[in-house]
């Protein structure tokens, strides 16, 4: 029963670090509009789309480098939350680079943009701090045994009920 617990604790580590790290994303990518003084308030309701735009985006492309990521940590006992924001930023780079064009013949990427590449980086860094919050302080653990339980104590002499 605690491997299925634990995995439910992993669904929710990981559903929470792909919210923050899709809030990262927008809010990243908006900052040059947020900048503007003059622009106004922004529509709530815009915000909440490009939130969950961005949640489904970080979701859906880190899906397969993060479980990489809780698989070998999970295995491996590791534990440490510098290991989580450096396997956040390796997932956010993924992510990254995986929407760039590659070329085969020159084996170069094409079209890297500096702030998008830190952008979605960071956005890694703190996914994985988060993720370690909820899940990774606990990798492992469900395959240690739990302590053997001690057997209750004695009942009082004076307790035990009269043999009729």
């Amino acid at each position: 029963m605690s491997l299925i617990g634990r995995l439910v604790v992993i669904f929710i580590g990981f559903l929470a670090a792909c919210f923050v790290g899709g809030m990262i994303v927008v809010v990243a990518l908006l900052f040059p509009e947020f900048a503007d003084l003059g622009a106004g308030p922004v529509d709530q309701g815009t915000i909440d789309i490009l939130l969950g735009f961005g949640f489904i985006f970080v979701s859906g492309f880190a899906l397969v480098p993060a479980a990489v990521i809780v698989a070998i940590t999970e295995a491996l006992y590791i534990r440490s939350a510098l290991a989580y924001a450096v396997g956040g930023g390796l997932v956010g780079l993924a992510c990254y680079l995986g929407l760039v064009p590659f070329h085969s013949d020159t084996f170069q990427f094409e079209g890297i943009v500096r702030r998008h590449l830190e952008i979605m980086t960071g956005a890694g860094i703190v996914a994985g701090i988060v993720y370690w919050l909820i899940a990774g302080r606990n990798a492992g653990a469900w395959r240690i045994p739990p302590p053997p339980r001690e057997p209750p104590p004695p009942l009082p002499s004076h307790s035990r009920p009269d043999a009729r």
